[in-house]
């Protein structure tokens, strides 16, 4: 009997589904469990802002409670919070949406991402993205049992999407097409020219289009165009954004999705289900946000251009290579000159100095030769790991 018993344990199925079994951890949170076990570190990897959320947007979410706002909101969000945001949209971005049946306020943008995809892919559809990529992507996608496409981008291009090489992905399986500019991790930008192309040949495929224009913003150079707000695409467009980045509110988690009835119907029955509705203290702060955060929100973007400028130039100083990026807090250096990998680079850079950058792998096999070094920082801390990582390449070449 005991026999048996054990040959039954042997054979025991695992308690895990498949597709989530062989799904890889991510990157970048695997490498700060190795820094946060280490003292003195200046940090340029977790892509968040340096400042505190403004006082007038805490303000609010602290009178929120004091007013005894804890209920639930509509699954859809506060009408107030849809209204705002409808009105910032069509004000910065050129797009108009019904706050009633176009808006779904969500956990951030992550899960606006992750239930956009669930709604929008059948099994073994085929996705779409730019690598590198932020990583969630090619997880979320692959949760929602949907195909991830890869079209690489390149510095010679400044990591911006060519539409040709869209076109080359193309397949009669391709759904849906995942854009995201500024990109984290590169800080690229995509000029309008490249959009109304990519807008063309969605149209031709008949693609959804996700834009996740979080880091939109977060631009130092040029306009800001979003593919939504181009002929024929905002009736296949879903737009992404939320409060994290440029009104430096990550721990509010609160983002939004804005799109064709049919689109946010369906996303709203999965957050429904899975979520409920976003806090509501952190609704009310985000209608402060955006009806009275701008100026906060100018003074921020300002010192990031200031301390992009600094990194930027150090990095170069130094001879790592670094395209000068033009939306979001990121630099993307090249670190080949050093003859270490991506993974090598960081770790060793990590050990010998103190200072912590994201391997670009992280990003995807095509973010090889390069790490991440987030400029959300203060200025000390930039010169400090500049000269501490020109130290580390210095002995590099000594060795």
């Amino acid at each position: 009997m005991m026999k048996n018993m054990n040959d039954s344990k042997c054979a025991r199925k695992s308690l895990v589904a498949d597709h989530i079994k062989d799904l890889p951890k991510s990157g970048i949170r695997a490498f700060f469990d190795l820094v946060n076990t280490m003292d003195d570190v200046i940090s340029l990897g977790v892509g968040e802002p340096d400042f505190t959320t403004p006082w007038t947007i805490r303000e609010t979410g602290i009178f929120s409670l004091e007013k005894g706002h804890t209920s639930y909101t509509s699954n859809l969000g506060t009408p107030a919070l849809r209204r705002a945001v409808c009105d910032y949209v069509r004000e910065n971005y050129n797009v108009s949406y019904d706050f009633a049946s176009e808006c779904l306020i969500t956990i951030g943008v992550s899960e606006a991402l992750d239930i956009a995809i669930r709604a929008l892919v059948n099994p073994g559809d085929e996705v779409l993205y730019t690598e590198p990529c932020y990583v969630s992507y090619p997880a979320e996608i692959r949760m929602a049992h949907g195909v991830p496409v890869v079209i690489e981008t390149h510095v010679d291009d400044a990591f911006a999407l060519d539409p040709e090489k869209l076109r080359a992905r193309l397949t009669p399986r391709s759904r849906v097409l995942l854009l995201n500019f500024p990109c984290n991790p590169t800080g690229a930008v995509m000029p309008r020219e490249n959009l109304e192309k990519i807008a063309a040949m969605a149209i031709e495929h008949d693609l959804v289009v996700i834009t996740d224009e979080i880091y939109s913003e977060l631009l130092y150079e040029g306009e800001h165009v979003s593919i939504a707000s181009l002929p024929g695409m905002r009736e296949r467009t879903l737009f992404l954004h939320g409060f994290s980045k440029a009104f430096a509110m990550t721990g509010w988690r609160i983002g939004y999705a804005c799109g064709p009835h049919e689109i946010i119907d369906a996303m709203m029955k999965i957050h429904q289900y899975s979520i409920m509705c976003a806090p509501t203290m952190a609704q009310e702060a985000a209608v402060d946000a955006l009806r009275n955060g701008r100026q906060e929100m100018i003074r921020m973007r300002d010192s990031y251009h200031e301390r992009r400028d600094l990194m930027v130039n150090g990095l170069n100083r130094i001879g790592l290579k670094c395209l000068m990026p033009k939306g979001a807090f990121y630099a993307f250096p090249s670190i080949r000159s050093t003859g270490l990998n991506s993974t090598e680079f960081a770790e060793k850079l990590l050990k010998a100095e103190r200072v912590a950058v994201v391997p670009g792998t992280a990003f995807g096999p095509c973010g090889e030769g390069f790490v991440r070094c987030c400029y959300a920082a203060s200025s000390q801390d930039i010169i400090a790991a500049i000269d501490r990582m020109g130290r580390f390449v210095q002995s590099l070449k000594n060795a």
